[in-house]
């Protein structure tokens, strides 16, 4: 397979038909259908298989992806490694984070660390956990930061700091609230579901089912940034992690942690042989300390 048939074979793979791959590309859709059949031939197996629609890869095609990713991402790092010394521009950080710690922490961290590195470049993009194995694995992001590390994947990680569930609020409903607030003591609140999915979701549940405690739930929210605009608007409180009530507390709304407190590590996650450069270890330690001063 040549490099173009390697691009076709890729793009046709992570978007599922023809058309959305000619449109990522930027190219027509005879296009890549001649080439993608070029390709078939020249290595002589059926690469995918056509159903409702869609380009279902083979088992072989499965196979094949992961040396083809890692061609892909030699080819984005030279393209981009190229374009940087065309701009007189240095090492370029992927990084990939929680939504609930990209407006906030994450944008904090760039800001400052660009001020003293000014020829790095920063590819930024927000994950949910069950994208973070497969955007480390097809070299969509060199670090991830998570409060979970996938278990039984060739990942290592280093704990960058510490997060913790509070109850989201506004000032109005609860004028009077103290330093920190019981679990029991919001029995007669109503709330907004909380997150059930990722390690934070199964956190709060299991601190539930501990002390017998069965929130109002009057409406189910899917993210922590949705949950947070419906406290705003009225419907109930939350219980989010600490970044997402850091970014919406200058909405009108305030937060408590809860008593006994529930904790959870940050964590940056990376790829066993791709451990993280000077640059990005070096970025980590200053999100460290944002992180910290949250």
């Amino acid at each position: 397979m040549n490099l173009r048939q390697i691009e076709i074979f890729h793009a046709v793979y992570l978007h599922g038909t023809v058309s959305a791959a000619a449109r990522a590309l930027n190219v027509s859709q005879p296009a890549v259908t001649k080439v993608l059949r070029h390709a078939e031939r020249s290595i002589g197996l059926p690469l995918f298989e056509r159903a409702k629609g869609r380009l279902i890869p083979t088992q072989d095609a499965r196979t094949l992806f992961a040396e083809v990713s890692d061609i892909q991402d030699r080819v984005r790092s030279l393209r981009q490694a190229a374009q940087n010394m065309r701009h007189g521009r240095g090492a370029l950080l992927r990084v990939s984070a929680l939504p609930s710690l990209g407006l906030g922490a994450i944008p904090d961290a760039v800001a400052r660390f660009l001020r003293g590195h000014e020829d790095i470049m920063f590819d930024l993009q927000t994950l949910h956990h069950d994208e973070m194995v497969r955007k480390l694995y097809e070299r969509e992001t060199d670090l991830a930061i998570s409060f979970e590390v996938p278990l039984s994947a060739p990942v290592a990680h280093q704990v960058i700091g510490e997060g913790e569930l509070v109850v989201l609020y506004r000032e109005e409903d609860m004028p009077d609230a103290p330093g920190r607030l019981h679990l029991d003591e919001l029995r007669d609140q109503k709330f907004i579901s909380p997150v059930q999915g990722g390690p934070i979701g199964r956190m709060l549940s299991s601190e539930l089912n501990r002390l017998d405690v069965e929130l109002d739930e009057v409406v189910s929210a899917r993210t922590y940034y949705i949950a947070a605009a419906l406290v705003r608007a009225g419907v109930g409180m939350a219980i989010v992690d600490n970044f997402t009530a850091h970014a919406s507390t200058a909405l009108g709304l305030s937060s408590r942690p809860l008593q006994p407190a529930i904790t959870f590590d940050i964590n940056a996650v990376y790829l066993q042989n791709r451990p993280p450069s000077k640059t990005a270890s070096e970025f980590l330690d200053l999100l460290s300390e944002v992180i910290e001063s949250l």
